[in-house]
């Protein structure tokens, strides 16, 4: 079972290297990177590749790790108490799988998403150490243990907004999206926008390497900004002579898609002022 990509998805050896090191070690593949890199598209595209079916658990701010294993209603039980149902007799019927007890009891193995998991808690990778590690956790409410039947391939994403914890990244393989270079990005184009016009993306890469180099940048734009761009540029059927600017004109056209903030905005306005003072 080998990760080599798929036709929708660009992986660099280093990626597909680490995903099969992660599923030979049967640990974590924690993969950090800029948003907009293919974090998460890339969970999808394993469980693609390797022909195995998916869940996703989106984590945000107020996620617990608890909720990862199951919830516990114990406000409905009291409730269906006091009205005298016979549901109450079972407590089972009160408790919430959570993703990781899905994957656990799955026939088959899966691909498990955490996505986002420097969005939580500092302590919620704590909280599922032993769990990712051992595969099982424990049922208070009815005293039963649950374990993988399969152990699923766990791909968790983090955007580097908070530290990790140590002993957590020391159960993990790890591996960072480096932003494409030029030629990775112009494959990475070619699967989303097929046959795009070379001397048009020759233009319209210049200028957003050029964006993303420019020094003061609050927010780099993004591999799924520039996606988005390329996708209006051949929308309004702009060629690659409509692209090009004077020294005057700082702001790509559609810059919309590419610069998501005023500051920025801003800064290529100045650099625009300062090229017209300078004619």
């Amino acid at each position: 079972m080998r990760f080599q990509g798929t036709d929708a998805y660009i992986a660099t050896d280093d990626l597909t290297i680490a995903v099969n090191a992660a599923v030979t070690l049967e640990r974590p593949l924690l993969v950090k990177g800029e948003p907009g890199t293919g974090k998460t598209e890339l969970a999808r595209q394993v469980a693609k590749g390797l022909g195995l079916p998916m869940l996703e658990w989106n984590i945000k701010s107020t996620t617990k790790a608890q909720q990862g294993l199951y919830e516990y209603d114990a406000v409905s039980r009291l409730r269906d108490s006091q009205l005298g149902d016979a549901r109450v007799n079972d407590v089972r019927n009160y408790i919430r799988k959570g993703k990781l007890w899905q994957a656990f009891e799955a026939e088959n193995r899966l691909v498990l998403l955490i996505d986002e998991i420097d969005k939580a808690d500092i302590e919620f990778p704590n909280d599922l150490l032993q769990e990712l590690d051992r595969m099982e956790f424990h049922v208070y409410e009815t005293g039963e243990t649950i374990r993988a039947k399969q152990r699923p391939i766990v791909i968790i994403t983090s955007n580097n907004e908070k530290e990790l914890p140590d002993a957590f990244l020391r159960r993990c393989f790890f591996h960072y999206i480096s932003f494409p270079d030029v030629d990775t990005l112009r494959r990475i184009v070619e699967v989303h926008h097929p046959g795009i016009k070379d001397q048009l993306l020759t233009e319209a890469l210049t200028q957003f390497y050029e964006l993303r180099d420019q020094s003061g940048l609050k927010k780099k734009p993004s591999t799924s900004e520039v996606l988005d761009w390329l996708k209006l540029i051949l929308a309004e059927d702009l060629t690659a002579e409509d692209l090009k600017r004077s020294g005057a004109e700082a702001l790509p056209k559609l810059h919309g898609a590419l610069l998501k903030n005023e500051q920025d905005v801003h800064l290529f306005e100045r650099l625009a002022f300062m090229a017209r003072r300078q004619r």
